[in-house]
């Protein structure tokens, strides 16, 4: 893969302006891992398996913010309109290999973070992420891509006030996810791999996997580790305390006109 300091400053003329939105981001100074980033918002996300709870409670947290009158935006991993057909074509007819299928969520990552998420810290908003670039790290490493690679890729954005990340045991997203669904899809159980014939076996395979890369990450990117196993009120407790004490939520109140 050529480095990223080779490329030419700026994407030829016939690029297709969904992969020009990611060369433009990759040239931009890096700044993930930074302690804390320049902007005057708070940026906090979840992160975690399937069914560790944190979609439920990254929503019971945007709520209690907003009643309480804070700013507050909320975004969420692969829900750029702009890729959206290309997403929803390249899973249904199965087109996707892992380069492909990473570098399409790059390209929603990098819209959502460029249209909204960095605007919306600029503006001094809370914004809210049901999973950020973690995502990414944890999906695309086990499907076989470079993690140095994908750091590269992501490297331009900032790294979160609060992550807090959901741990359960991967037998319990399991039993989770499975009591929700009537079938799992072939790219959620990893069937892309090869791990299986078995959708459902596939899916433990991936799982485990993915459990075992958000580990190794927890201490790397200084996750706030939740139990994803407690009650769900202990839960949002826990989350609602931490965001007290770490953010002065006082500097977000809506301006009452």
């Amino acid at each position: 893969m050529e480095p990223l300091s080779r490329l030419p400053s700026s994407p030829p003329l016939d690029f297709p302006r969904e992969l020009s939105i990611v060369f433009n981001m990759w040239r931009r100074e890096k700044t993930t891992g930074e302690d804390s980033h320049p902007y005057p918002g708070k940026l906090i996300a979840v992160e975690g398996l399937d069914g560790s709870g944190k979609t439920t409670q990254i929503h019971l947290l945007k709520r209690w913010l907003e009643i309480s009158g804070y700013r507050v935006f909320f975004t969420e991993w692969n829900s750029s309109i702009l890729v959206k057909k290309a997403t929803k074509k390249g899973k249904k007819r199965q087109l996707l290999t892992p380069t492909t299928f990473s570098l399409i969520h790059a390209t929603d990552f990098a819209d959502r973070y460029e249209c909204q998420i960095l605007p919306m810290l600029k503006a001094r908003y809370i914004v809210l992420c049901d999973r950020y670039l973690y995502t990414a790290f944890a999906r695309d490493s086990v499907r076989g891509c470079d993690s140095g690679w994908l750091r590269r890729i992501y490297g331009y954005a900032v790294k979160p006030d609060i992550t807090f990340y959901f741990h359960v045991s991967f037998e319990v997203a399991i039993d989770r996810i499975l009591a929700g669904r009537q079938k799992l899809k072939y790219f959620e159980a990893g069937m892309d791999m090869g791990f299986s014939d078995n959708l459902e076996e596939s899916f433990r395979i991936f799982q485990q996997r993915l459990n075992e890369v958000y580990e190794q990450m927890v201490e790397e990117f200084e996750f706030v580790v939740v139990d994803g196993q407690v009650d769900v009120h202990e839960k949002q407790r826990r989350m609602r305390k931490i965001v007290s004490e770490q953010i002065d939520l006082s500097r977000y109140r809506r301006r009452v006109r």
